[in-house]
């Protein structure tokens, strides 16, 4: 009785299977990247395919450079008294009537010594005098005869200036080549300093490698910053130091910002990732900040030029142009220079890995 009891009881209804889920999952940060687009402070951007279009901005650079060797045949390399040692000649004149043409006095000076020379307009805020210094370049020191020559031409070409030998003094060849030497070091330390620096830092996305694409980086903007004194015949000085490790320290300042990026984003993206897709969008995530704090130094930087130009401080000129120009290549070399090279030099390890 109990058993057909039991063949016609019904069956207990089955739980109801719950509907599937229509709504997309959403993608990781390394598959949105692989996809093309990246999470920056601004918002989700496109990723730009730097790596792809390296050898455009290799070329461009190589162009740069080679109008800067060409340069430098053309207008010749010229070193300042401060490196190549030579004379100075100091003058007190009155500037309430009288302006006198730097470019012009030169072309006198020259004439009258037969060797090379340039004019700097100095003031005293102290006492207001006003002072023409005459630079020459050589390894000569200038005669009595020679200073007299000078003095000559230019009492004739500014009768109103009331010209006054003030001063002059020498500074051996010796000297001179010794700053040059200790300028060139500087900077060479600074580099190997740097190379060290990244290599500790950022073991974890390569080190050494990551460093010395970074150099290489370095390398073209203190080249360019060169090219401005070979193209605007400015002899270097010691103005010329002082630029590139300014340019030196702005530039692997914004690399070292992306290099960090690279390590980041390797953590989040994960060790899947390509290599490039990994750079392009450290780089399209660090671009906005780079471009803004270089515009920012840029703006500065040409209105000190533009303050100089028209006081007429030739130091600060010979500082501020060059400082204009390498803000520029910092900017540029630190977006399309370092992070793609050194992306090429991490795809060719593995490459040569594979094949092994």
């Amino acid at each position: 009785m109990s058993k057909n009891k039991n063949k016609n009881k019904a069956p207990a209804p089955k739980a109801p299977t719950p509907p599937k889920s229509t709504v997309p999952a959403t993608p990781t940060m390394g598959e949105a990247a692989m996809a093309g687009s990246i999470e920056t402070s601004t918002g989700e951007h496109k990723v730009i395919n730097f790596y792809q279009k390296r050898w455009v901005f290799f070329t461009i650079s190589l162009i740069f450079i080679a109008c800067g060797i060409a340069a430098a045949l053309i207008n010749g390399i010229k070193l300042d008294i401060s490196f190549q040692g030579g004379s100075i000649i100091e003058y007190t004149y009155d500037a309430t009537n009288t302006t006198i043409d730097l470019t012009e006095a030169g072309k006198l000076a020259t004439e009258a010594l037969g060797q090379s020379a340039s004019c700097q307009d100095q003031s005293s805020y102290a006492t207001g005098d006003h002072f023409l210094v005459i630079n020459v370049a050589g390894t000569d020191s200038i005669s009595q005869d020679q200073q007299q020559a000078v003095t000559s031409a230019l009492e004739k070409a500014y009768p109103n200036a009331k010209l006054t030998f003030y001063t002059s003094q020498s500074v051996e060849p010796f000297t001179g080549k010794r700053f040059f030497h200790e300028g060139l070091l500087a900077i060479l330390i600074s580099f190997g300093l740097i190379l060290v620096y990244v290599g500790i830092r950022f073991q974890k996305i390569g080190g050494f490698s990551a460093g010395a694409m970074a150099i290489v980086a370095l390398l073209h903007d203190a080249f360019i910053v060169t090219s401005v004194f070979f193209l605007f015949q400015i002899p270097l000085n010691d103005m010329f130091v002082a630029a590139v490790l300014t340019i030196i320290g702005f530039s692997i300042n914004d690399t070292i910002v992306i290099y960090d990026r690279i390590r980041e984003n390797k953590t989040l993206l994960g060790p899947k990732t390509p290599t490039e897709v990994l750079v392009d969008a450290s780089i399209t995530q660090c671009m906005s900040r780079s471009i803004n704090t270089n515009i920012s130094v840029f703006v500065s930087i040409t209105i000190v030029f533009i303050f100089a130009q028209v006081y007429n401080i030739e130091t600060i000129k010979d500082f501020a142009l060059p400082m204009m120009f390498g803000t520029i290549s910092g900017c540029y070399s630190t977006i399309c220079i370092a992070g793609p090279l050194w992306t090429s030099y991490k795809n060719h390890q593995a490459k040569k890995a594979l094949n092994a």
